[in-house]
């Protein structure tokens, strides 16, 4: 499938976490705040650039970027409103939300190295459950500014503990979509209590042999909109991706 068929079909309607569609296509978060907060949002990605790595920007009011012809007010499976810091509504589409004042930004996601995993023998539980990829709001602080500030997120992916060198390498190929992993291991020492309750997403199986690891991740931003209590904001339902014009190895750098 392209990323102008899946489009089309979210704009139909269509709700459902996009791990594993539009294989070697790029996946993205958005977040698009008022313009009046566009330079702290884009200084806190520069400052916080393992969660949150800016692939495009959009003209303020603007629903579709270079990257992104379609429409970001329908084209992507699910959004989420966010009134003074709290989310409000869980929405199929925000053309009646969206406002003359909003920048549009797409930060990178991890989904994008997904293939390459998978192509290395590393197995990805999610997909195999088919269920979104457990997300979860660690104790590590990003770097604030101005009213933007708040914890990292992470996404987890359970590797068996021979493949984990095997994640971090092939991973660490697409810097520009998070990189090597953030942590390894114990989920307490990055302050998750249990990761059969994510704070997105779906619990996935941690199996025998098996390692927890931990990806900085690009709902990052919506947790400082959450901690800085803005006015307004729009974000991406957590795993309901936009889906670019631009291929995955686009941000593949050789080892």
């Amino acid at each position: 499938m392209s990323p102008g068929q899946a489009r089309e079909r979210f704009r139909a309607g269509e709700r459902v976490p996009t791990a594993g569609w539009c294989r070697g296509w790029t996946q993205a978060n958005l977040i698009a705040v008022p313009e009046r907060l566009g330079y702290d949002l884009l200084l806190f990605a520069h400052l916080n650039p393992r969660a949150c790595p800016v692939l495009d920007v959009g003209e303020p009011g603007a629903w579709s970027t270079r990257l992104f012809p379609g429409d970001l007010r329908t084209d992507l499976p699910g959004y989420r409103l966010y009134r003074d810091g709290a989310a409000v509504a869980d929405l199929g589409d925000v053309v009646a939300a969206w406002r003359d004042d909003l920048v549009p930004v797409l930060i990178g996601c991890s989904f994008t190295f997904e293939r390459a995993l998978l192509a290395a023998g590393v197995p990805l539980r999610h997909l195999e459950q088919g269920t979104n990829v457990p997300m979860y709001v660690t104790g590590v602080a990003c770097e604030p500014v101005g009213s933007l500030s708040g914890p990292l997120v992470v996404s987890m992916r359970p590797v068996p503990e021979h493949l984990v060198k095997t994640a971090v390498e092939v991973s660490g190929r697409y810097p520009m979509v998070h990189g090597t992993p953030v942590h390894v291991g114990d989920p307490s020492a990055i302050g998750i209590a249990d990761l059969a309750r994510p704070d997105f997403g779906d619990p996935v199986e941690v199996r025998p042999g098996e390692t927890p690891v931990f990806w900085a991740c690009g709902v990052t931003p919506q947790a400082a909109v959450m901690a800085g209590k803005v006015e307004y904001a729009i974000g991406h339902l957590p795993g309901h991706m936009a889906i670019l014009d631009t291929r995955d190895d686009d941000y593949r750098v050789n080892p």
